[in-house]
């Protein structure tokens, strides 16, 4: 069975902003490692339409850039929405029925399935779907935007923390 991951970068004062900072060198290639190593990521729709530029080929990208787009153009991914009517290579649409698609990718899959998007975590959470909570916590205060968790945080547990790159901690949590 797989285990569903929801990890994002997150500023000091908890919010997600891939427009206020963004990982280092050392950081990006975890991120390269990672989604080489997943069985797949499931998107809300927000978070699928940022991610869609990796679909594309920029002329200007430097090796890990190229690298990246490789690995998530060829990791499965599945969309929750119920506005998208069709979606890119290599994704599948998931509809009205959340909870079973969900139950069913995990049951189905091996390995770690990344959910990107705080709000598609937020409804995850509230499923008891989530496995475990990676943030990324980088030292910055950006002051307003996108919080990590959409609702109420759940009740966790700190598993684990670890130094990426120079300046970045991930912290590790588990529901408690």
């Amino acid at each position: 069975m797989a285990k569903l991951v929801f990890g994002m970068n997150q500023s000091l004062d908890g919010y997600i902003d891939h427009t206020a900072f963004a990982p280092g060198p050392a950081l990006f290639r975890h991120f390269i490692q990672e989604v080489q190593g997943q069985a797949g990521c499931v998107y809300g729709r927000i978070m699928y339409e940022v991610m869609r530029y990796w679909d594309d080929e920029h002329p200007e990208w430097d090796a890990d850039e190229c690298a990246f787009a490789a690995a998530w153009r060829k990791q499965h991914k599945w969309v929750v929405s119920r506005t998208l009517k069709s979606v890119g290579p290599n994704a599948t649409l998931v509809g009205d029925d959340l909870e079973g698609a969900i139950r069913q990718i995990k049951a189905e899959r091996e390995g770690e399935i990344e959910v990107a998007g705080p709000a598609l975590a937020h409804s995850l959470t509230e499923l008891g779907l989530i496995d475990e909570y990676r943030i990324y916590l980088h030292p910055v205060v950006v002051g307003q935007g996108k919080p990590y968790f959409a609702g109420p945080r759940p009740p966790l547990r700190l598993v684990g923390s670890d130094r990426m790159g120079e300046d970045v901690i991930r912290l590790t949590y588990v529901p408690a």
